[in-house]
């Protein structure tokens, strides 16, 4: 996932994702940069700081908790 922080040409700054992607790791460069695979629309440099990209994680459903049932103590509930 990479970083919209500080990417130029966000109209509404409140509104933007604050991650887009996922996008595939095409090289590592050094310790501190990587080569992404990105589509050809995003106009920005292929080669990025690994401070501005985060690790792709699928979400998860979320399952609904059951209500426990009341216990009963001494009759009363």
């Amino acid at each position: 996932m990479l970083s919209m922080k500080d990417l130029k040409k966000r109209p509404v700054k409140k509104l933007t994702k604050r991650y887009v992607g996922p996008y595939e790791v095409e090289e590592v460069v050094s310790k501190n940069a990587v080569k992404l695979r990105l589509p050809a629309s995003m106009r920005i440099y292929l080669v990025v700081n690994v401070s501005i990209i985060k690790r792709y994680r699928e979400l998860m459903k979320r399952k609904r908790m059951e209500k426990p049932k009341p216990v009963k103590v001494d009759r009363v509930e």
